[in-house]
Parts: C-alpha cells; sequence; structure tokens
C-alpha cells in the first residue's frame, strides 16, 4: 500500500472573486497543494482559518473592512501561519508590503505578475508555486517574539577597498531588519541581494535607511561603493554585480539569465566580487529557498574572504544557508543575533585554513 503524502493546505485571501479564482487554478496545478478555501474578507478568513487550519495563507492587504495587514498581525499573535503578500505594483503597496513582512509574513508576490501565466521554469505560476512551498516550510513565530542583535564591535574606520556582502530571500526582510541597524555610520560598503519583486526593493530601502545609522538606499548602475553606504539589489529583470575600476569599486545592473531561479541573483553578485576584492570581503548567506549563493560564496571563500552563514535554528527557511554550509563556501554557521558582530568582526581578517570539501564551525549565540 502506497501512503499519500501530505498535501499543502491553502487558504487564499482576496476581495476580488476573479483574482481568487485565478490563484485557485494557478495553485491548483501542483497536485501538492490543495486549496482548502477562498475567502473574500477578513472575517470569513477567520472561519475558515478555524475550521481548515492551512499550512499557507496568500493574504491580499488592500481589502475593504479590516485590510489584509490588520488581519496578519491578528493571527501572527495568535496562531502564527506561513503568509505569502498578494500585493500590488503601488507606492502604497509596497509600503504595506513591507510592513507585512516586518509583521511575519514570509514572502511577496506582485499581483499584477500573476495575470500573465508564465509557466515557464522560471516564470510566474512555478515562481507562485515555489513560494508557497516554501512558505509551507517556513518557521513562522508570534509576532511580538523578536530577535535582538548582538552590539557590533568598536569599529575605527575601514579601508575603502574592503566589502560586506549579503544574500537572502524568504524571511530575509526580517533578518535584514535586525542585523543591520547594528551596523555603525562608518559601516564598510555593503551591498545585498534580497530576492523581492521590482518597485519592493526601494521601498525595503527606504524603510531600512529610517532604522539604520549608516544610509540604505536601492542600488543604481553606476553607483560608487563606499563606507557607510549599503545598497540593495533593485528586484526585477536585472543582475547586481561589482566591477573595479582605477577610482574604486562600482555597481553595474546588467540583463542576463535567471540564476538559481533568481534575478537578481547572490551567485551573480558574489562571483564578481570574489574577482574584484579578493580578501578584502566579508560574506553571509541569510534564510531563504533554494541554493542561490552557495557557489559564489565558495568563490569568495577560495579567494580568501570571511564567508558566514545563518544557521538553522534562526533561519525561517534553512535552504540556501544550508546549501552554502554542505558545500563548504560557509567558515561557520552563525545565529542571526550574531551575524552583524561576526561580519563587522571579521573585516581586516584572514581565514582559518580549511578544506573546501567541509564546513566549518557552528558559531554559539554567546
Amino acid at each position: 500500500m502506497t501512503l499519500r503524502r501530505k498535501r499543502i493546505k491553502v487558504l487564499v485571501v482576496d476581495d476580488s472573486s476573479m483574482f481568487r479564482q485565478l490563484l485557485t487554478n494557478v495553485l491548483s496545478t501542483d497536485e501538492d497543494i490543495e486549496v482548502v478555501g477562498a475567502a473574500a474578507g477578513a472575517a470569513e478568513a477567520r472561519a475558515m482559518m478555524s475550521l481548515h487550519r492551512p499550512d499557507v495563507i496568500t493574504l491580499d492587504l488592500e481589502m475593504p473592512g479590516e485590510n489584509g495587514l490588520d488581519l496578519l498581525k491578528d493571527y501572527m499573535a495568535k496562531t502564527p501561519v506561513g503568509t505569502l503578500v498578494i500585493s500590488a505594483h503601488t507606492q502604497r503597496g509596497a509600503s504595506m508590503t513591507i510592513k507585512a513582512l516586518e509583521a511575519g509574513a514570509v514572502d511577496v508576490i506582485d499581483k499584477s505578475l500573476l495575470s500573465l501565466g508564465d509557466r515557464s521554469e522560471t516564470g510566474n505560476v512555478c515562481s507562485v508555486v515555489r513560494r508557497v512551498r516554501a512558505a509551507s516550510m517556513a518557521r513562522v513565530s508570534k509576532s511580538g517574539a523578536t530577535v535582538a542583535a548582538s552590539p557590533a564591535p568598536m569599529f575605527k574606520g575601514v579601508s575603502d577597498d574592503w566589502v560586506v556582502a549579503i544574500g537572502s530571500s524568504t524571511g530575509g526582510v526580517q533578518a535584514l531588519t535586525v542585523l543591520l541597524p547594528v551596523f555603525p555610520e562608518d559601516c564598510p560598503a555593503t551591498v545585498i541581494v534580497q530576492h523581492m519583486p521590482e518597485g519592493f526593493t526601494a521601498a525595503f530601502a527606504k524603510r531600512l535607511n529610517t532604522l539604520c545609522k549608516c544610509e540604505v538606499k536601492e542600488a543604481e548602475d553606476g553607483d560608487q561603493l563606499r563606507s557607510g553606504l549599503v545598497l540593495i539589489a533593485p528586484g526585477g529583470d536585472r543582475h547586481m554585480s561589482v566591477e573595479k575600476k582605477h577610482s574604486g569599486l562600482y555597481v553595474r545592473l546588467t540583463e542576463g539569465e535567471h540564476v538559481c531561479f533568481s534575478r537578481p541573483s547572490v551567485d551573480v553578485l558574489f562571483k564578481s566580487l570574489a574577482e574584484t576584492c579578493g580578501n578584502s570581503l566579508s560574506a553571509a548567506i541569510l534564510t531563504g529557498m533554494g541554493r542561490d549563493g552557495a557557489e559564489g560564496l565558495l568563490n569568495i571563500r577560495r579567494a580568501g574572504g570571511r564567508t558566514f552563514t545563518q544557521d538553522e535554528p534562526t533561519s525561517e527557511v534553512y535552504g540556501m544557508p544550508a546549501r552554502a554550509w554542505e558545500n563548504g563556501a560557509s567558515e561557520a554557521q552563525v545565529p542571526l543575533s550574531n551575524i552583524s558582530k561576526t561580519l563587522l568582526g571579521s573585516v581586516g581578517t584572514k581565514p582559518a585554513p580549511h578544506s573546501t570539501r567541509t564546513g566549518g564551525i557552528a558559531l554559539s549565540q554567546s
């Protein structure tokens, strides 16, 4: 007798009947996903949550009456559920989405893209299915269970050519919101790829800029890396890399195929940094689905840079960090609360000798 695999139970919440049906049809293409209900508003969603106990909720934020953000905050405080925000690509939609991700939602999907129905391997339909799978595996906790980052080491300036690089995906918005506010005003030049749709990274960068001592902005082609500046790769259709010129290091935004289902890709950024910065570099891979960044982080380690990954207990989705640990790219696994301290403490230092066939060590919370 063959046991049937447990299906992922999904509740769709959206005030548009047409979109509820569209999303139901998209998710029903995967035999491992079962849409257990489709709610038009917050009250109906609560009733269906109680009845069906979904593994994942796809949530529209802008609904009449009680909006999706208030609904999310309510159930995340009581009975957390892996939540995918389905957001309009507008300034208001992007701002509400960042608040939802900070409140515990694990990922965001641009609502306008779903109507295109692209079923290619990297297309919109496959992307939604992959994200629902990731959300079903995410470690979601009750809102209010915040992580406090350890204080960064005393920082007395850095050489202009030292760079900090970070890659993250599912759960990365919450992780970056924990670690970046600890960075000092004179932090090393920092570049980040956080997997998000086009338009949402600008809102995220603006939000971080209000929380951080250093300057945070969405990267533009030609931006020069410098101390005190954090650049976040724009979501959408371009990769971000770093090139060296006689006057310093500069951002390049270029078209290209998806890498590890992603564009921008952590691998593309990290590989360019391994070539341009060599051993004047500290890099980390945070929570996320898939394996993007594992190969690039290995290149950085082989070039003599410092390399770290978020540990399993504190990763919302232990995919990207796991792959980088397994292939020997990471010299140490670090809890989220210690990543800022570890990255900044590694500036100007050399890694211990290692074998690229095995991982490094797990660092404790102390």
